[in-house]
């Protein structure tokens, strides 16, 4: 016998929603008709030996996607499980039937006559397929109905996919404009309109001026204020976040955007930001160093070779004496002023001692050049050749590093940050002149940033190189990849080379020894050590995001309130599962995190009351009831997942 023919592909429209049925895929994901991508949650429907359906719901409440080259958030849709009972197909291709009451009002009979014979949607779809087979049918038949309340997105059988488009009223295709607004970087306002829009899925152009600076002055001369948030309808200025609240709230909006969004954007509205134009460092010559010129001479004219010293063979070195020599020829100085002259290239880390020893000191000392370093290849940061321009502001360098990333985060990452589109991410304009930014690090002076500074500093460079490294080399799997991309994965800074590894436990931790390891990250004399904190702050471990589901979620601090900030770092993730408490068994289960870094922590009975300051009330009350009764505690430590959050 022949087996029989594959199913057809089936079209359903019911007017507010569209069903896609096709063979051959078990798997597959809801997403919007002329996008790519996750747009829906899943909704899986497994028919068991008895024809009895199962409805399985996986999804989280938000999804991103990309609408018209920018993104909306999708709440999850979930399912019910009374469809119309199926009817044998009639001889046309296109039927029509139409309701006017809900399905569970006006056909009751249905759920009746799914309970006495145990069939659900995804029996009654196959056994349509079927009878489409069976009959001959074409390919489509239609369905309309304005009234179905299904809220669901994708239905999955073996063999069938189907995916399910709801169509709501805030889907409006009559909407030929387009919404602009000038935001900044961490700003409430901001956050609470960029919500709004994407709630209601309609596309905007966010015009970040953290990102894009010299657009602020286009704010100024179109509002004639610098606040933000400031809403465009095509180029008319809406307001910001109290207008739109006020339209929304008295039911003026939809009637304002019918008006103003009608037609096609003009000429006359603000620009869409280009990937890789609007950059102030494009239109703006590039301030040399003072001693380019000499640097430059001495790379041309030094003896640079591999030499013998301290019975090890150094490549790409020079002596000190014939760097001083051509210094003073060059300048037609006296040699005290070309000691000074070195000194100065040698503190603006264009140079450096091959062993670290010092800056640049008269005498039989050898040198080379920043960019001859053997580190300088397994930095992510360093392009072909060092940055000459001068360096700037390492407190300049430190805020725009923080502006630039959270503004990659509000545009990229889940509202709760719990994921990261680093897919996005990778190719877009926030993070192109972030990989830019950093470049200018490799000769900062670190030294002149007070101590909150450095902390919340090498917080957010700990953060943004995680996201460098899943962008550039994914995300690891395995011990040896992990330990790889803690490690391997570098930049240069103030002409020493940084990874992970060394600024979470040989900075942030003052040199201490990271899990498993017998060695600590500096050796004595090394020149980072003098930018750890002089005492540990606990807190620093959950204000790092390694890019696990198990870690803190992703933030980047400010250097005014980074303290208060990495308390209600702690807190939320306390309060998100970090620790449980089981009264019966007497038991307090702790995140992985403690156990690991235990040094930091001080005692396990210390600890446990530690933990009480940044958990909600409920739980604190638990866990004090639990240490009162002087009965023994457990303390155990959770699994870790290490998957990506993605």
């Amino acid at each position: 016998m022949n087996p029989d023919p594959p199913p057809k592909d089936v079209l359903v429209d019911v007017d507010d929603w569209k069903i896609n049925a096709s063979k051959g895929h078990s798997n597959g994901t809801a997403r919007p008709d002329d996008q790519p991508g996750p747009g829906f949650s899943d909704v899986q429907m497994d028919q068991n030996s008895c024809g009895k359906g199962n409805l399985n719901f996986d999804g989280d409440d938000d999804h991103q996607i990309q609408s018209n080259g920018y993104h909306n958030y999708i709440p999850a849709i979930k399912a019910r499980a009374h469809f119309p009972k199926p009817q044998p197909p009639p001889e046309e291709p296109n039927v029509e039937c139409t309701q006017s009451v809900s399905l569970a009002e006006s056909m009751p009979d249905i759920r009746k006559y799914i309970r006495e014979r145990s069939i659900t949607l995804s029996a009654a779809i196959v056994k349509r397929l079927s009878s489409l087979k069976e009959y001959g049918v074409g390919e489509d038949f239609v369905v309309e109905n304005n009234s179905l309340n299904f809220e669901v997105t994708e239905i999955q059988i073996p063999g069938v996919k189907v995916i399910v488009k709801l169509k709501t009223e805030d889907d409006r295709s009559d909407l030929k404009g387009r919404i602009t607004f000038f935001s900044r970087s961490n700003c409430r306002d901001c956050t609470a309109v960029r919500k709004f829009l994407r709630e209601k899925r309609l596309p905007y152009v966010e015009i970040n001026t953290d990102v894009f600076p010299k657009r602020a002055k286009e704010l100024v001369e179109r509002t004639g204020k610098s606040e933000v948030p400031q809403i465009f309808f095509n180029e008319k200025l809406l307001g910001g976040l109290v207008t739109l609240n006020s339209l929304r709230n008295s039911g003026e909006l939809e009637k304002r955007m019918r008006e103003l969004l009608s037609q096609k954007c003009p000429d006359s509205a603000p620009k869409i930001p280009v990937y890789g134009f609007d950059d102030e460092e494009e239109e703006e010559e590039e301030k040399k160093d003072e001693l380019v010129g000499i640097v430059k001479m001495l790379r041309q004219s030094l003896p640079i070779q591999d030499r013998l010293i301290k019975m090890k063979i150094v490549k790409n070195c020079f002596a000190g004496d014939d760097m001083l020599e051509a210094i003073v020829h060059h300048l037609d100085c006296g040699r005290r002023k070309g000691i000074e002259t070195a000194k100065q290239i040698a503190r603006k880390h264009f140079i450096k001692h091959v062993f670290g020893e010092h800056d640049f000191e008269d005498g039989k000392h050898f040198y080379r050049f920043l960019e001859h370093e053997p580190f300088i290849p397994t930095c992510f940061n360093f392009r072909a050749s060092i940055n000459d321009g001068e360096p700037k502001s390492p407190s300049f360098l430190a805020d725009r590093l923080a502006k630039l990333m959270s503004a990659v985060l509000e545009a990229y990452a889940s509202d709760d940050r719990h994921h990261v589109d680093y897919y996005r991410i990778g190719k877009s304009e926030e993070f192109r002149r972030y990989l830019n930014l950093t470049r200018e690090l490799q000769r900062v002076d670190l030294g002149s940033l007070t101590p909150d500074e450095k902390l919340a500093f090498f917080l957010n460079l700990y953060n943004a190189m995680v996201i460098h490294a899943v962008v550039t080399i994914g995300h690891p799997e395995g011990i040896l990849n992990r330990r790889a991309f803690f490690s391997d994965f570098q930049y240069v800074i103030g002409g020493y080379p940084y990874s992970l590894s060394i600024i979470h436990n040989g900075i942030l931790r003052n040199n201490r020894k990271s899990p498993y390891s017998l060695v600590r990250p500096f050796a004595n004399g090394d020149g980072r050590l003098k930018f750890a904190p002089a005492k540990v702050n606990p807190l620093i471990h959950f204000g790092l995001c390694n890019g696990t589901r198990s870690s803190p979620t992703v933030r980047f601090f400010t250097a005014r309130g980074v303290e208060g900030e990495l308390r209600s770092a702690a807190r939320e993730y306390f309060q998100n599962g970090a620790i449980e408490i089981n009264l019966e068994r007497r038991t307090v289960s702790l995140t992985r995190i403690i156990n690991w870094f235990s040094s930091d922590f001080g005692a396990e009975k210390d600890v446990v009351k530690w933990v009480m300051n940044y958990m909600d009330a409920t739980r604190a009350g638990l866990l004090m009831h639990l240490l009162a009764d002087g009965g023994p505690v457990n303390i155990v430590y959770q699994d870790y997942d290490w998957a990506g959050n993605l």
